[in-house]
């Protein structure tokens, strides 16, 4: 009898740890739906926001009698992620819902006084991937000032951080350097949930003498720090179109630096942010001086590729129907991987290889990476640990005021 309360323990203990993560979403509709019931309601989102029933929020609210859904809100690529990056998104009616539209990518990126009219929640249900210039950030943070200008509460409907939230990496961005793409003075990997980062721009003081809004978050269940995406047993749906899996997020925030510069990120491929190239590259030359470099958990592959134009995916992408030499970024160790780094690290190769072909597009790459020194030290030939070096007191200080906001624990 003993032995079999033993096993029973045992298999309960293995069940609870191997139970999937529950999104905030879900926990809304099952435990929390007191924030909303009763309700008018506008919806932040776009066509991550599926539940556990694989229907989306947006549908299954506006079916619902005890709340009211009186608009959506989209974020770049719009609510059914259907524009490729960078094209202005109109506002327009969802078809599957009938609800109004108002587009956040465009002219205007935070909603105005009369998109809000007559709406008493203001939720938020995107997925993030952990990186400071993935303009979702930039949305949320942008409707939390509005919901505070206009009194309406605002909820964030947690979900996981793809890349873990343990990694922290890059340098903080200036504040020079405030733009929509990187609108919050954080490092490039943060290594905090999207309602995480809510509840830090509110201890933080970033709203700098703007009204704070009322905010409630959500949380996830089952969620630890050290889990990357695909630890929930959630399935990858992209949250934006070139985001094509859990690897690409991982990479995304090293090689998403390449944009700043005359060499293919891999828009236009089946895998970007992994192939990097040009025309003008040698990639075995390339791969060779990469894989000298011995950096952690990646290894550096020669590939060709030809970028073309995808529809609702990549338009127009640099080098199109040309074809390119380069790298495939081989990650061989995610826990080791310094994504930033890595991402440095090419472009420094680059730059010794083909000084006459490469260059920055300035303002771009320093947008990006937050500061222009890295690429003033890559310009006259400075290596990237003493680039890299220089973030680290600026890493510390983040981590301080960062625990201030943390919710899940680390294992």
């Amino acid at each position: 009898m003993k032995k079999l309360i033993v096993i029973f323990l045992f298999l309960s203990l293995l069940a609870a740890k191997t139970k999937p993560v529950k999104v905030g979403a879900d926990v809304l509709l099952e435990s929390r739906f007191d924030l909303i019931k009763g309700k008018r309601i506008a919806l932040v989102t776009n066509q991550s926001a599926i539940l556990s029933n694989g229907k989306h929020l947006a549908d299954v609210l506006h079916k619902r009698h005890d709340v009211k859904l009186v608009a959506l809100f989209g974020p770049e690529h719009g609510i059914r992620s259907d524009a490729s990056d960078g094209i202005t998104v109109g506002d327009t009616v969802d078809l599957a819902t009938g609800v109004p539209v108002y587009s956040l990518y465009g002219k205007i990126n935070k909603p105005t006084p009369e998109m809000l009219n007559n709406i008493d929640v203001l939720l938020f249900d995107v997925q993030d991937v952990g990186a400071r210039y993935y303009t979702y950030i930039s949305t949320m943070f942008l409707c939390m000032e509005a919901a505070a200008e206009n009194n309406i509460h605002f909820v964030v409907l947690d979900r996981p951080n793809p890349i873990s939230g343990e990694n922290i990496e890059g340098p903080i961005r200036l504040d020079s350097l405030k733009s929509f793409v990187w609108w919050v003075p954080i490092p490039i990997i943060h290594g905090m949930t999207i309602g995480e980062l809510a509840i830090l721009s509110n201890v933080s003081g970033w709203f700098k003498g703007k009204p704070k809004p009322k905010l409630t978050i959500v949380q996830l269940e089952q969620w630890k720090r050290s889990m990357w995406f695909d630890d929930t047993k959630l399935p990858w749906r992209k949250p934006s179109p070139n985001m094509i899996s859990v690897l690409t997020a991982i990479v995304y925030p090293g090689t998403c630096l390449i944009e700043g510069t005359n060499v293919s990120e891999g828009r236009g491929t089946d895998k970007p942010f992994e192939y990097i190239g040009a025309p003008w590259i040698d990639g075995k030359q390339l791969a060779k001086e990469l894989n000298e470099q011995n950096l952690s958990g990646v290894k550096f592959e020669p590939i060709e590729f030809t970028p073309h134009d995808i529809p609702s995916v990549a338009f127009n992408p640099k080098y199109k129907e040309e074809l390119c030499r380069g790298i495939f970024v081989h990650v061989t160790d995610r826990k080791k991987l310094e994504s930033v780094k890595t991402g440095l690290t090419v472009i420094w190769a680059i730059n010794k290889l083909y000084p006459d072909s490469f260059s920055f597009k300035e303002k771009g790459f320093d947008r990006l990476m937050g500061t222009p020194v890295p690429r003033e030290m890559i310009s006259s030939g400075k290596n990237v640990d003493d680039i890299v070096s220089l973030w680290e007191n600026e890493i510390d200080l983040f981590r301080k005021i960062r625990a201030k906001a943390l919710l899940y624990l680390k294992h």
